[in-house]
């Protein structure tokens, strides 16, 4: 009797895995489908993210892992327009949210601190507009965090120092105000950062003279003091 009564909830088991994976990608599948109505996509590039297919990972443009769950979506110089939408903080397992060289407009939502797994986020070369998300600085996993050639306005946020795994961070060409927070010092694998054509003022951080690995230090432009 117990092994019978054991296949069968192995078998229970495994169809509620199942499910939970096919929730999932359902789940993910229309978080993307509501950002591709939000956008224009004038080149057809998202043709694929049709939302009568209940898996995602078979869309141009995402990639999945071995669990389908979305782990990619890559629309670098896509030609796209228009916001990013919260919903995005809800795909949970991505690591890679790469947007930059397109058109969109409307602020960073603060949802994206909810993406844990993050290791890339590129929105470079956009018209966004807005603070950067003191939430960013929640993401650990984050190692490059490329905004240039923005319209952000306000302050780097204190948070960012948060990312003590980050070796780019490139706020380069925005419209960004106030000190250089001295948070950054604590990133001691910081290789690369770019700050320079801003609106920055007050005087460079000596904390800035912690960070032994930096290869790049880019401030010109800006309004800072000091020696």
């Amino acid at each position: 009797m117990a092994a019978p009564r054991l296949a069968a909830i192995t078998a229970v088991l495994g169809y509620l895995v199942a499910l939970a994976a096919l929730a999932s990608c359902s789940t993910e599948g229309d978080i993307l489908y509501k950002q591709r109505l939000a956008w224009k996509d004038p080149k057809n590039v998202l043709r694929s993210w049709d939302p009568k297919l209940a898996n995602p990972c078979t869309w141009f443009h995402v990639t999945c892992n071995n669990d389908n769950s979305v782990i990619r979506v890559d629309l670098g110089n896509a030609g796209i327009s228009g916001p990013l939408i919260p919903d995005l903080g809800g795909l949970k397992n991505l690591q890679y949210l790469e947007l930059y060289h397109n058109h969109l407009n409307g602020s960073i939502p603060t949802t994206l601190g909810n993406l844990t797994n993050l290791v890339s986020l590129d929105l470079y070369s956009n018209h966004l507009t807005g603070a950067i998300p003191t939430t960013l600085g929640t993401i650990g996993t984050l190692r490059y965090l490329r905004l240039y050639k923005n319209k952000l306005t306000g302050s780097i946020p204190e948070s960012l120092g948060n990312l003590t795994n980050l070796v780019i961070l490139d706020l380069y060409s925005n419209h960004l105000t106030g000190a250089i927070p001295t948070t950054l010092g604590a990133i001691g694998t910081l290789g690369y950062l770019r700050l320079c054509k801003n609106k920055l003022t007050g005087s460079i951080p000596e904390s800035l003279g912690n960070l032994t690995n930096l290869e790049m230090l880019e401030l010109q432009k800006n309004a800072l003091n000091g020696s």
